[in-house]
């Protein structure tokens, strides 16, 4: 029994991505053959593409331990097996972050597991992802169900070190440590992860179609890998917190969600919903239907107070029930489980919410770029109509009245390329100001920053001298990017007015030029801030060695800031090359129209014959530029058109560029 809503739906997705593919390359190719590819103009195309082809839909499972999460991916997800892909037996199974996704460039499947020991590295999880000689490999055999699940079982791993090794690596607090609270006494030994993370490649068909399961650990794993609260789990686009119905919302559940969860229900395009596990444990043979759906509905009622969260966000379900109707293919037991209603909101709800989201990446950076080259065309083809109108009034007029218009448009001529040395002028101020936007960017800026804080908090001796080390360090990043918001802002100001100056003097069409805004930077930022405000004020720094945290605090916040400051110079510098590039088209465009409209007026003076010979010429380059023009707009029209629904179909055929 498989999952066919959300199965289909995904199909879907991965053929409107793949027929925006073709779209794109037939856009480049056709800006090709008009000689309008630029090298700015290629490489945004190309990245693009290369978007789309790396793009994933990512679920991320967040849940503490024994709540069921793991069985509920494989209910999900994996019920096509037969058995329990993954490891779900009772009592903690999670115990290292584990991320399941299809490897194109692989040629097997594997599993690839991250040795606990790397946490004593300044390195974040994502650079260890480009250095496989870091991970041990296994390898999965795909047609035994059986060798893939007990290979699976190593995630679970845990080893026993002295409790100095554990502290070393950040695994042992004793605020969390129920024994200690009791008796006072530290342990010796302590049982600790064997790995970091996991990453399982193998080639399941919604993970080949671009799924990526994001499975996490309990309270403090999260708590010991910020990365995954200030990265991995933002890049999600949907979290499924899970609770257990028996339990209702415990202690650690409700200090995990406000600590770690709630706040990425804020963030934009992003789907947070409860997933009210093990309903199972509330079936009642003594009592009625009505009864037993009155009690689930009260526990759902009291998760959805507790948590702040609507009672649609909670979904009721027993995954163990549900794995066990599809696997004994039971209509029945499926739906008393009621796993098909989250399936159906993964289906109809997050997937083509991220439909949407790619689509607006994709307009923003293609669609103004094919909007420009519209405009373009539109103005050609705007002037070229002008000149016809204007050559087919001179049929019939003398050598003076010739004469005049040769003479008026010299003038013209002139006063544009006055206003052409203005614009130069203008481009040398814009590139001043660019260059103080981009300096305030640097990463070289950043890193003497970076290195400022290190140098002060490794001098520290107390834990409130680490604290006020990295307040300053985000001080100092936030001024930096007010700084940086306060020179785009000129500089839009200056590229606004240098368009319309243009176009007030001299009738070039109006354009929109690209922007470039801050606004998403800062929000990253903003939720930095907060992972930030929250390690420094959490009560197991002061518990920890003074090492560790400093490690702990450059490998996972200030290299999530360095980050961001890194995009927004990628984006700052990407759009200071091409912001400028429509009007310079314009500009060109005007002043070879302006020396081709003297020339022939030139030549008609010497030869009436030249007039209708041009006026052909016009005609013909008219009807040129028309079909360009509409040679463009369905290329446009691809990406604006329906999105496909569940069942993968579209309204839109594939586009053919001619």
């Amino acid at each position: 029994m498989q999952n066919d809503a959300f199965s289909g739906r995904l199909e879907a997705y991965a053929n409107w991505k793949s027929e925006v593919l073709d779209t794109l390359q037939a856009f480049q190719k056709w800006l090709d053959e008009h000689e309008m590819d630029e090298g700015e103009t290629d490489l945004r195309i190309f990245e693009t593409m290369e978007a789309l082809r790396q793009d994933r839909l990512n679920l991320a499972f967040v849940a503490e331990f024994s709540r069921g999460k793991t069985e509920l991916i494989n209910a999900i997800f994996f019920a096509d097996y037969g058995c329990r892909l993954l490891p779900s037996d009772a009592g903690r199974t999670t115990m290292c972050p584990s991320e399941l996704f299809y490897d194109h460039r692989a040629d097997s499947a594997y599993l690839r597991l991250l040795p606990i020991e790397t946490r004593r590295e300044e390195r974040a999880i994502a650079d260890y992802k480009n250095a496989p000689e870091h991970w041990v490999t296994l390898p999965l055999d795909t047609d035994s169900p059986e060798q893939m699940s007990e290979t699976f079982r190593e995630v679970i791993r845990t080893k026993t070190v002295k409790l100095d090794t554990a502290r070393e690596l950040g695994l042992y607090d004793e605020t969390q440590d129920s024994r200690f609270k009791k008796t006072g006494e530290y342990p010796e030994q302590v049982e600790i992860p064997m790995w970091r993370h996991a990453l399982i490649s193998f080639p399941h068909p919604l993970l080949k179609q671009g799924l990526v399961i994001l499975d996490t650990p309990g309270l403090n794993a999260l708590g010991n890998e910020p990365e995954l609260t200030v990265s991995m789990l933002p890049s999600a686009q949907a979290v499924l917190f899970v609770l257990a119905a028996d339990t209702g919302v415990t202690k650690s559940d409700l200090e995990m969600w406000e600590h770690h969860v709630h706040n990425l229900g804020s963030q934009h395009n992003k789907h947070l919903v409860v997933a009210l596990n093990k309903i199972d444990t509330l079936w009642d043979d003594l009592k009625d239907n009505a009864s037993v759906d009155q009690t689930i509905a009260t526990q759902r009622r009291k998760a959805a107070e507790l948590l702040h969260v609507d009672e649609q966000q909670v979904f009721p379900l027993s995954a163990l029930k549900g794995l066990a109707g599809k696997i004994r293919d039971e209509e029945e037991l499926l739906t008393r489980s009621r796993l098909p209603e989250l399936e159906h909101f993964l289906s109809d709800e997050v997937l083509p919410n991220k439909l949407n989201v790619l689509r607006e990446h994709i307009l923003h950076e293609i669609g103004g770029l094919q909007n420009e080259m519209h405009d373009i065309l539109g103005s050609r083809l705007e002037q070229t109509r002008k000149e016809l109108e204007n050559l087919g009034s001179l049929r019939g007029k003398n050598a003076d009245v010739i004469q005049h218009l040769m003479q008026k448009s010299r003038e013209e001529q002139s006063a544009y390329m006055r206003n052409v040395e203005s614009f130069q002028s203008s481009r040398r101020v814009l590139q001043s100001q660019a260059r103080e936007m981009l300096d305030a960017l640097s990463l070289e800026s950043f890193d003497k920053l970076i290195d400022k804080t290190r140098k002060e908090m490794t001098g520290a001796w107390t834990t409130s001298g680490l604290k006020r080390g990295m307040e300053a360090f985000f001080e100092g990043a936030r001024d930096t990017m007010d700084q940086v918001a306060h020179s785009a802002e000129q500089t839009r100001n200056l590229i606004r007015s240098t368009y319309r100056k243009f176009h007030e003097e001299h009738g070039l069409p109006s354009m929109t030029p690209k922007v470039f805004s801050v606004d998403q930077f800062n929000m990253d930022f903003h939720n930095l801030l907060k992972e930030a405000e929250a390690f420094r004020n959490s009560p197991s720094m002061a518990m920890t060695e003074q090492s560790f945290v400093i490690k702990k605090f450059f490998v996972s916040l200030v290299s999530q800031a360095r980050s961001i400051f890194f995009r927004a110079n990628q984006e700052a510098n990407a759009w200071l090359k091409e912001v400028m590039n429509p009007l310079v088209q314009q500009i060109k465009d005007h002043k070879r129209l302006m020396e081709k409209r003297l020339e022939t007026l030139r030549r008609i003076n010497e030869s009436r014959d030249t007039l209708e010979a041009r006026i052909k010429e016009l005609e013909t380059e008219q009807t040129g530029l028309e079909t360009d023009l509409q040679t463009l707009e369905r290329l446009r029209e691809v990406l604006h058109q329906p999105l496909p629904d569940g069942d993968g179909n579209s309204d839109q055929a594939r586009i053919a560029v001619g």
